[in-house]
């Protein structure tokens, strides 16, 4: 029953009472009222990629002659009003709806149908489903809104957060290549390396976080849309769907594709798998950088103590002065994230029953988070660590100095075994490794201060502390 705040829709169950303002129809009314589960609704760029797709669906349907140029365009002009935000707030259905998306397809369908209507003016009829989604289906459309919306991210966000991240590491690297400390494995002391050496480490693992998200890229880029409710194209023009890729590769400037195959497009999500797994291993990365700006900002008396981070807020409610590594331990936070939504993308992939996969919702929402907290988690990372840590240089050498483990650069010439024998004692006597080989060994001392000489046992030095 309407009321002064809320008129009465139709669908094919009969009437509903939706509210006077909202630009939707009964069956995003309905979905709204069967949903009421997280207060997350699906994400804005999943939104903008609905009516992106929508609008070159309308130009397209218009080419081919299947719906008037007035409506098409009146159609292509709301859709792209959604497709910028304008109505994002239009778009309330949550998250955890019907499998197939239907939900939010037709929210769509209905607030661009109305937005057409008003412009078109009461002479005109604009139908959600006979118009907006002409050619279309909710099984085909919601997964290319699912592809479409993480390309877009991952070219716009992503992807030059990464390369940002990447540049100033080594900007970073290349400062401080005359910086040689102890190195650790297990932990543990071990041989000496660069600072610039063990930054450009990370800085090649954010460039092969990269290189593997460009390799996915060609992958999603391949639209679903053309094969409708099962796969076959019902009423759908064979050309509708090549000529709707090519139209969002104009808009775009990424090149989309219709699906090689359609039944497999619409039957599985093996590409959003691959592409977040892709994204685990750039968060698995974030995280080791992350933890190693811990360990050596650690202390900072009674820790490594070789970096200082810069100090961004107070670190306790109760320790005066404490000072925490605040921006490392949110990208970690961020890094955790993104893995558990890879778990659940994982689950949700494995649901592709016959003709359909019945999690898109839940993908789209876990996809597009963790693109957009790695795109953020690297910035940070970026500016508000890595580019102004200063280094503790005489902490780095007093420990560097009394590393026993150099004299793993004696193993040639004296054997594991006495070599064994130095570093225990070493460790013992709290005594420099180069006093206990000079009386252990008849290397002259000259000679073991040469071979000993941490900077020296670093390799040469290349481009960006690489060996």
């Amino acid at each position: 029953m309407a009321t002064a705040a809320s008129r009465i829709e139709r669908d094919s169950m009969g009437e509903l009472a939706v509210p006077e303002s909202a630009l939707w129809g009964a069956q995003t009314q309905r979905a709204i009222d069967n949903f009421p589960v997280s207060g997350l609704a699906m994400p804005p760029a999943f939104i903008h990629a609905l009516g992106l797709i929508k609008a070159a669906a309308a130009q397209v349907n218009a080419q081919l002659g299947l719906l008037d140029k007035p409506l098409a365009q009146a159609i292509a002009e709301a859709a792209l009003a959604v497709a910028e935000g304008q109505h994002d707030d239009q778009f309330p259905v949550d998250v955890f709806q019907t499998g197939s998306g239907t939900s939010s397809n037709m929210n769509a369908n209905e607030v661009i149908a109305r937005l057409a209507q008003r412009a078109l003016g009461k002479a005109a009829r604009v139908h959600p489903n006979d118009h907006v989604n002409c050619g279309q289906s909710s099984n085909d459309v919601i997964p290319t809104a699912l592809h479409l919306s993480a390309a877009l991210q991952i070219n716009g966000q992503l992807l030059p957060a990464l390369r940002h991240l990447q540049k100033l590491i080594r900007r970073k690297a290349g400062k401080l290549d005359g910086v040689t400390k102890t190195g650790r494995t297990h932990l543990m002391d071990a041989m000496p390396l660069r600072l610039s050496q063990e930054l450009g480490g990370w800085a090649q693992q954010i460039a092969h976080a990269e290189a593997r998200l460009q390799d996915s890229m060609s992958r999603l880029q391949r639209l679903a849309l053309g094969g409708t409710a099962v796969g076959t194209g019902i009423n759908a023009d064979p050309k509708f769907a090549a000529a709707v890729a090519r139209n969002l590769s104009r808009r775009t400037r990424l090149k989309f594709e219709e699906a090689e195959d359609h039944f497999e497009a619409q039957a599985c999500l093996d590409t959003a798998v691959e592409v977040s797994g892709q994204l685990k291993t750039a968060a698995c990365a974030l995280m080791k950088i992350a933890n190693d700006l811990r360990w050596m900002n650690s202390g900072p008396l009674a820790g490594l103590g070789e970096i200082q981070l810069t100090a961004l807020q107070p670190g306790s409610s109760i320790m005066p002065g404490k000072v925490n590594p605040v921006i490392p331990e949110a990208v970690c936070q961020i890094a955790a994230q993104v893995i558990g939504n890879d778990a659940c993308i994982a689950v949700a992939g494995q649901s592709g029953n016959f003709q359909l996969n019945v999690m898109l919702p839940v993908v789209a929402h876990n996809l597009l988070q963790s693109i957009q907290l790695l795109s953020s988690a690297s910035r940070l990372l970026a500016d508000r660590a890595i580019a102004d840590f200063r280094v503790n240089r005489q902490q780095i050498e007093a420990a560097l100095a009394r590393n026993p483990i150099l004299v793993t650069a004696l193993n040639e010439r004296i054997g594991y075994e006495l070599g064994s024998k130095i570093a225990k004692q070493a460790y013992e006597q709290g005594r420099p490794v180069l006093d206990v080989a000079e009386s252990l060994c008849d290397i002259p001392r000259a000679e073991l201060q040469q071979l000993l000489d941490p900077e020296g046992l670093t390799g040469p030095r290349t481009k960006a502390g690489k060996r």
